[in-house]
Order: C-alpha cells, then sequence, then structure tokens
C-alpha cells in the first residue's frame, strides 16, 4: 500500500468518524446501557473498518457498513459470559446472606422425633404436633383447644420430656 492510498483511506475513515460517530454511540449506549461498554464497541467498528479498508475491502455505503459491524459487535456483547464483581452486586444494595449447609443429620434427626411424638400419649401428641410440626404459637394452641396457655406450656415441657426419654432409646 502506497502512502498516498493510505492517506486516503485514513481520510474515508477521519470523514466517517466525524460523520457517524456520535450516532453509533448513542446507538451502542441503547442496546448495552453502559457508556463504556457503548464506547469500546463504537471505536471497535471503526477499527475493523480500518482492517477491512487496509486490506483491499470496498464499502459502498459507509454507514450501512459502520451499523452492520457495530450490530455485530452488540450481538458478541450479548453473547459474552458477563462476570459481575461482587462489590458491584453490593453497590447496586444486594447483601449476601450467610446460610449454613443443611446437615444430613440433622434432617434424619427431625424425622426421627417426628416418627417418635407418634409414640407419646394423645394428650402430649396433640400439642406437640401443633407446636413443633404446625409452628402454631401458645395462644394459638389455646385458642384451638380451649386450654390455658399454661396449662399447654406445662403439657409441652411434660411432653419433650418423654420425647428425650424415647429418643434416647
Amino acid at each position: 500500500m502506497t502512502p498516498k492510498e493510505k492517506q486516503r483511506l485514513q481520510e474515508i475513515l477521519t470523514t466517517a468518524y466525524n460523520d457517524y460517530e456520535k450516532n453509533l454511540n448513542a446507538r451502542a449506549f441503547f442496546k448495552v446501557s453502559d457508556h463504556n461498554v457503548g464506547e469500546d464497541l463504537v471505536q471497535q467498528t471503526f477499527m475493523k473498518t480500518w482492517i477491512y479498508l487496509v486490506k483491499g475491502g470496498k464499502i459502498e455505503i459507509m454507514k450501512a457498513f459502520l451499523y452492520h459491524i457495530l450490530n455485530n459487535l452488540i450481538v458478541d456483547e450479548y453473547r459474552k459470559r458477563k462476570t459481575i464483581s461482587l462489590d458491584t452486586i453490593m453497590e447496586k444494595g444486594f447483601e449476601p446472606k450467610a446460610v449454613e449447609p443443611v446437615n444430613i443429620l440433622n434432617i434424619l434427626e427431625g424425622k426421627a422425633a417426628l416418627l417418635l411424638i407418634e409414640r407419646l400419649p394423645q394428650v402430649y401428641k396433640k400439642v406437640m404436633r401443633m407446636r413443633y410440626i404446625q409452628d402454631l404459637s401458645l395462644e394459638e394452641i389455646s385458642l384451638i383447644t380451649g386450654l390455658s396457655k399454661n396449662t399447654i406450656a406445662v403439657q409441652l415441657h411434660r411432653g419433650l420430656a418423654k420425647l428425650k426419654i424415647l429418643y434416647s432409646y
């Protein structure tokens, strides 16, 4: 490539940049919702155009060519696997919670305790199911059974004591 040809290609690309860069940036920002990424895509568009021109490619309509390249780069950007840092997510309001791993032994022991509740006398079985399986409060159990909260608390305490004895066997 002669210096004269290179100068002519630079003028073509400079003119295209001056004419279309603003609108290309607007389109890229609209599609990717990030100014920095949009600007990078527009710069890549002009780099790809320059490489195409240097290799001897002919461009009939510069505007259509630039938009075609930009649209392909936007699609490539969508297809990229996005990695987001924890700091970025936390800035947007995400708060990670510490979750304890579920221990399989706890699950099995809980199921065993449920089976043992069925072996309790009827008086204790009823309130134990309401309290620990249905997760009802003392007030709710009191309303359902018609017993006082104190009576229910005593039955729960005695039921737990019997359950501990059954569980230890």
